[in-house]
């Protein structure tokens, strides 16, 4: 899979959808904050669901929300920095979690509930205070290029 490739065929369908700048721009933004969440099997559910309680394009949120599948190798690596961030966060004084190479490891350490609820809330604030500026920037980044694509290229908008 090539990335650039992927990335102007997606562009180039959600600068298809006939809407206005703000609609697509609000779903291209919250398809990418979902995008950054570790709630695996429900990015999808939440994504559609935001969209249409925000009354952003569903299409569009649909297509951002998809983008975490050119970075899926290096997810591993982005939810490792968001723990640490939430850790971070949590921690009092501040401090990072144990490096991986050098933490111990106990299986039955990790199948308790209050180890999985400790660790799931860190990588989920981390994950938040991650995705929420990348989704601000990408709504209003969207909406700039939208806007400008429109202005190009005029067809009708739907009317709220």
């Amino acid at each position: 899979m090539n990335p650039r490739r992927w990335l102007r065929e997606h562009s180039l369908k959600v600068l298809a959808i006939r809407d206005t700048p703000n609609a697509i721009a609000g779903g291209v933004a919250i398809g990418i904050f979902f995008s950054l969440i570790p709630l695996v099997g429900f990015k999808t559910l939440l994504t559609i669901f935001f969209a249409w309680l925000t009354r952003s394009n569903l299409v569009a949120a649909f297509v951002a929300s998809a983008a975490h599948n050119v970075a899926l190798p290096l997810m591993p690596l982005l939810y490792r920095g968001e723990y640490e961030l939430g850790f971070w966060l949590f921690s009092n004084p501040h401090r990072l979690p144990p490096p991986l190479l050098t933490a111990h490891w106990e299986s039955h350490k990790f199948l308790s509930w209050t180890a999985i609820y400790s660790m799931g809330k860190d990588l989920l604030v981390g994950s938040i205070v991650c995705a929420t500026p990348l989704a601000l920037l990408a709504f209003f980044v969207t909406r700039k290029i939208v806007a400008r694509h429109h202005a190009k290229h005029p067809h009708p908008v739907p009317t709220e």
